[in-house]
C-alpha cells in the first residue's frame, strides 16, 4: 500500500513539535505565544496593558476617573530558516522510508535544531535586556561569590516585582560552580518544574527551578549561517556558530511569563520518489519560522548576567 505523503507529513510535523517542547531548554517560553495575535505573514501583534493607579476618594464628587488602555505591539518574525533532505529511493525502499524519514528528522531537530532556537532566544534575551539596563556584567564567577551574585539579582526582580516565581537558568559550567559552593547545600533542594504537558524534576534554589542549558547556546550574540556564503568563515552548511566578540551568559532569571517565544509556518513536506521533480528520491522539507520578544514593562521581571 502506497504511502500517504500528506498524512504521513503531518504526523511527522507533530512528532517533531513535541520533541522541540521536550528537549529544548527554551520550551517554557513557548507557552506565552497563546497571548499573541497572529493573521499571516512575518508580523504578530503583542497586547499590552496599562492604567492609572488609585487616587484619593472625595465625599462630595465621589470616585476620580481612571483609563485603562490595551494596545497592542507589532512585532516582526525575522528568523525564517529551512532545509530540505533526499533520501535516494535505492537506498530505502518504500516500506522501510518512514522510520528512516522518522529518524533522519528526529536526529536532524535534536542535533542542529533545538541548540539554535536555544542559542537564538537566549542571546535575544541578552541583547534586548542591555538595551533596557536588565543586565549585570563582568562576573567572573568564583565558589566563592556566586550564591551571592545570583541572590544579588533575584532581589533586584523582588525589589521591583515583587516575590514573582522566577526561573533560573544557567549554564553547565556554572552550574558547577555553584554547587560547589560551601554554602549552597542547604539552600538547594529538588521540585516538579511544569511547562505545558510536561513535568521534570529539576534542583531548585529557594523554590527556584534551576534549568541548565549548555555553554555553546548561552552566548550574546551568535551568526546563523545563510547556506551559502563560501565565507570566510564559511556558512555553506548552515547552522551557527558564536559572533566576534561574544560574551559568555552566565544565567538569566526571568518569570515565566516575561518573556514571549512564537514559531510559526512551521512545516514539513514529503515528497516521494515519483513527486519529487529533481531526483529519484524521497524529499524531505523542512521549515521553522520563529522569535522571541519581551515587552517593555516587563524588563522589571528579567535579570541577565554575563562573563
Amino acid at each position: 500500500m502506497a504511502i500517504n505523503t500528506l498524512e504521513f507529513a503531518g504526523l511527522l510535523q507533530t512528532q517533531l513539535d513535541k520533541q522541540v517542547e521536550a528537549e529544548a531548554t527554551t520550551g517554557w517560553m513557548e507557552l506565552n505565544a497563546s497571548k499573541v495575535l497572529y493573521s499571516g505573514g512575518d508580523e504578530v501583534k503583542i497586547p499590552k496593558l496599562s492604567m492609572d493607579g488609585l487616587a484619593d476618594y472625595d465625599r462630595d464628587k465621589g470616585f476620580k476617573q481612571g483609563s485603562v488602555s490595551l494596545t497592542w505591539e507589532t512585532r516582526k518574525l525575522t528568523q525564517d530558516r529551512a532545509k530540505t533532505f533526499m533520501l535516494d529511493s535505492m537506498d530505502i525502499d518504500e516500506t522501510a522510508f518512514v522510520a528512516n524519514a522518522a529518524a533522519v528528522m528526529s536526529e536532524f531537530q535534536r542535533r542542529e535544531v533545538i541548540p539554535e532556537i536555544d542559542a537564538y532566544r537566549y542571546s535575544s534575551i541578552a541583547a534586548q535586556a542591555e538595551t533596557a539596563g536588565a543586565v549585570t556584567a563582568g562576573y567572573t564567577p568564583a565558589a566563592a561569590t556566586i550564591l551571592s551574585k545570583i541572590r544579588e539579582d533575584i532581589y533586584k526582580i523582588y525589589d521591583k516585582a515583587g516575590e514573582i516565581p522566577l526561573i533560573l537558568t544557567i549554564s553547565m559550567p556554572i552550574r558547577a560552580i555553584l554547587e560547589g559552593a560551601s554554602e549552597i547545600t542547604h539552600r538547594l533542594d529538588v521540585g516538579d518544574f511544569k511547562h505545558g504537558e510536561i513535568t521534570t524534576r529539576v534542583k531548585m534554589l529557594d523554590g527556584i527551578p534551576i534549568l541548565p542549558v549548555p555553554s555553546a547556546r548561552m552566548k550574546t550574540k551568535y551568526v546563523f549561517n545563510d547556506g551559502e556564503t563560501a565565507g570566510p568563515p564559511d556558512q555553506t552548511k548552515g547552522g551557527f556558530t558564536a559572533a566576534t566578540g561574544a560574551k559568555d551568559i552566565n544565567w538569566i532569571i526571568s518569570s515565566a511569563d516575561a518573556v514571549i517565544a512564537v514559531s510559526k509556518t512551521d512545516k514539513t513536506r514529503v515528497f516521494s520518489p515519483d513527486e519529487n521533480q529533481t531526483a529519484d528520491a524521497w524529499k524531505l522539507d523542512y521549515r521553522k519560522y520563529h522569535d522571541l520578544w519581551i515587552l517593555d514593562n516587563q524588563f522589571d521581571k528579567i535579570r541577565v548576567n554575563t562573563k
